[in-house]
């Protein structure tokens, strides 16, 4: 690798990298570490009940974050949805 400079002036800002922002904190991340939360401490046989119209986004979108944050964290839970509620739960794994 060469260690000439270029002259040539650059697109964007540059910053140092331990300067850059890791980890992501999406747009669901308060409803989905609330719900994680409230797992940890929900007894054996019990579902938590969460009424949609207390949502900020879908169902599908907040159940898509809750399977990618319980994935990445080895935990199995399931779901269920009516019209008025969304239903999570602990499960085991198989």
């Amino acid at each position: 690798m060469s260690s000439r400079k270029s002259n040539r002036s650059s697109h964007f800002e540059t910053m140092a990298q331990v300067d850059v922002p890791q980890g992501r904190a999406g747009k669901h991340k308060q409803i989905v570490s609330a719900i994680v939360d409230d797992l940890d401490h929900l007894q054996e046989g019990s579902a938590l009940r969460i009424p949609l119209d207390g949502l900020v986004s879908s169902k599908e979108k907040v159940r898509s974050a809750l399977n990618r944050a319980t994935r990445k964290a080895g935990r199995a839970v399931a779901t269920a949805s009516d019209d008025s509620s969304l239903y999570i739960w602990n499960t085991k794994r198989a």
